[in-house]
């Protein structure tokens, strides 16, 4: 296969553009070629060099043992000329069917060892720049969710080890992942794009629009005049900046799971009635797709500073109290000691002999 200026494809090329690979970006040879990128995969592949030789489109060395059994041959047909014995092979003719046993072999390591390359090429910066395009131009489609209203997804795999899982779509309006609609992408393993990528993205990115994409096709059926827009439906509420925060710990609050919370949760109904969550068919746990209406809540730089301030008020309220119970004790103290003086007998005064009697 060749391209159109007459240069052959390269072998990476070749594997990012077969059918089911579209999710690949095409890892750079530089990054291909730094051996601390590639550091532990050696045990992980076997035929580890003749796969990195592949994928680099890198032409085998010939040991020295080789040159040989072609000095060897070159001199045997000198010898023999056209008398050669009846199931004569040449040594070269043994050796390439070998190779072509081993091609396969060599074909599948090379698969691998690029999908494991692949894993912590997306995580760079140069990797993760080139899914960032392939994330715009909406490669990796939407969300199936009805919800979501078509929030584009990334490819995550469940995890790290290859032959565990296939990979998995990742939607950041819902914050779930949901398994390839196309039947192709059921065969590419998971752990070609790793457990870190989908979080990493959104995080190296948190600038990000992943709102709603578009609304429902009824609405935009009712005004064909109007052409489709990016903007949120009508019914989509989020938080206005007037009474809630912009961004929370750097990533927009706009884009805090917009696919969840208020009007975002399927309600089943039985004739217009909402099914009770008591009933045998009714709702369960929809707690797992709510979202706070206050965005405060997920602050926690704000509710620490809150717990503070309700621990010290609290504390002054306590220590108010106590104040005043010790003047409140003290007054009562003072009372009782008068009213005990006023409850008291009067003693009568001892008189003196002596004295004169008092005059009447």
């Amino acid at each position: 296969m060749s391209s159109s200026e007459g240069a052959p494809e390269s072998w990476i090329s070749s594997f990012c553009s077969l059918m089911g690979h579209e999710f690949f970006a095409e890892v750079s040879e530089d990054f291909i070629e730094d051996d601390f990128n590639l550091t532990g995969l050696q045990s992980q592949v076997p035929m580890y060099k003749e796969a990195l030789e592949m994928i680099l489109d890198v032409e085998p060395e010939e040991d020295e043992e080789e040159e040989e059994e072609e000095e060897e041959e070159e001199d045997d047909d000198e010898v023999l000329g056209d008398d050669r014995p009846l199931g004569y092979r040449r040594a070269g003719d043994r050796r390439h069917a070998r190779v072509a046993s081993d091609l396969s072999v060599i074909e599948s390591s090379a698969e691998l060892l690029y999908g494991l390359i692949h894993q912590r090429y997306i995580t760079s910066r140069p990797g993760i720049q080139q899914m960032l395009e392939k994330y715009e131009m909406q490669h990796f489609g939407v969300c199936p969710r009805v919800n979501c209203n078509g929030c584009k997804v990334l490819p995550v795999g469940r995890s790290d080890t290859p032959g565990q899982e296939t990979v998995k779509l990742f939607c950041p309006g819902c914050m779930d992942i949901y398994t390839p609609p196309n039947s192709r992408f059921h065969s590419v393993d998971g752990a070609f794009f790793g457990t870190t990528f989908g979080c990493l993205f959104f995080m190296t990115f948190p600038d990000l629009y992943i709102d709603p994409m578009y609304e429902s096709p009824l609405s935009i059926a009712r005004n064909p005049s109007q052409p489709a827009s990016r903007q949120p439906p009508a019914t989509y509420e989020s938080p206005t900046p007037e009474d809630q925060p912009i961004e929370i710990n750097g990533v927009n609050t706009s884009n805090l799971v917009p696919g969840l919370g208020r009007r975002k949760i399927y309600d089943p109904k039985i004739y217009g009635f909402k099914v009770a969550e008591a009933s045998r068919v009714g709702p369960r746990m929809k707690w797992l797709r709510s979202r706070p209406w206050n965005m405060f809540e997920l602050d926690e730089t704000v509710q620490h500073e809150r717990a503070l301030a309700v621990a010290e008020q609290r504390a002054q309220r306590d220590e108010n109290d106590k104040d005043g119970d010790t003047e409140m004790n003290a007054g009562q103290s003072q009372e009782t000691t008068i009213a005990n003086r006023k409850k008291a007998p009067m003693r009568r005064r001892r008189r003196n002999p002596e004295e004169p009697a008092p005059s009447v």
